[in-house]
């Protein structure tokens, strides 16, 4: 129960009333994971969970399934639950690979990209400036990469790019649980869009140069105010 312990003193702090069991114990075991109170790693035991809350396993399962939502913890086979081992060290690993795939790929495919190809891309942005649910956020965010980097002709740099926009995914939905939807601007997928539609291949790579520093500075200071050793010795 030791490893719980950030948990108990939550809870005892907390004086945030939640309309539900299971709003309670998502809230605190976010906040305690968002803060780094319960490192990558760490065991949620549900049985130990519903003891600390006093409430049933129902709310409590309830709970995790929506922090699996939002890549805050992983199912492990015959662990089960699990804080999600992230770091700012992989952060900017996942940045440094994207930045050498995704130019490259968007490059090659802006000059077969078709009307059908913008016009989805413009249909995702809609979508992402609607949904709320982390998830889907993510998915919606590798579809609108992936449209426009599709028609690059290049198999295998197109599976190695949606590979690590995959690996990416826990830390757009970690960021989307730790600042909120409101961070999310669509500006930079507009002005891709925008510029690919003018077979303009130098500005559409400039603006996802400038999106992926900005995402990559982003989450490296998320990780430096959390008091991560690692944030910062990869800028």
């Amino acid at each position: 129960m030791s490893t719980l312990q950030p948990i108990a003193d939550l809870i005892a702090a907390s004086g945030t009333r939640h309309r539900t069991a299971t709003a309670f114990v998502e809230a605190t075991l976010r906040d305690a994971i968002l803060s780094g109170r319960l490192p990558g790693g760490t065991p949620l035991r549900q049985e130990d969970l519903a003891a600390a809350f006093g409430v049933s396993r129902m709310p409590v399962r309830e709970a995790l399934r929506q922090l699996e939502a939002q890549a805050l913890l992983d199912f492990v086979p015959h662990k089960g639950a699990v804080v999600t081992e992230i770091s700012a060290a992989d952060a900017a690993d996942t940045y440094a690979i994207r930045m050498a795939l995704e130019p490259a790929a968007l490059t090659l495919s802006i000059p077969h990209l078709r009307d059908e190809d913008f016009t989805l891309a413009e249909d995702l942005i809609v979508d992402m400036d609607t949904v709320n649910e982390p998830g889907r956020m993510g998915e919606l965010n590798r579809r609108f990469h992936m449209t426009l980097y599709g028609a690059a002709g290049h198999p295998k740099l197109i599976a190695l790019t949606e590979s690590q926009l995959a690996s990416f995914d826990r830390y757009l939905r970690f960021h989307l649980a730790a600042k909120g939807r409101a961070h999310m601007s669509q500006d930079d997928h507009r002005a891709m869009v925008a510029a690919a539609r003018r077979r303009d291949v130098t500005t559409a790579v400039e603006v996802l140069r400038g999106h992926l520093t900005t995402a990559a500075r982003t989450i490296e200071a998320f990780f430096a105010q959390r008091g991560d050793p690692a944030a910062g010795s990869h800028a």
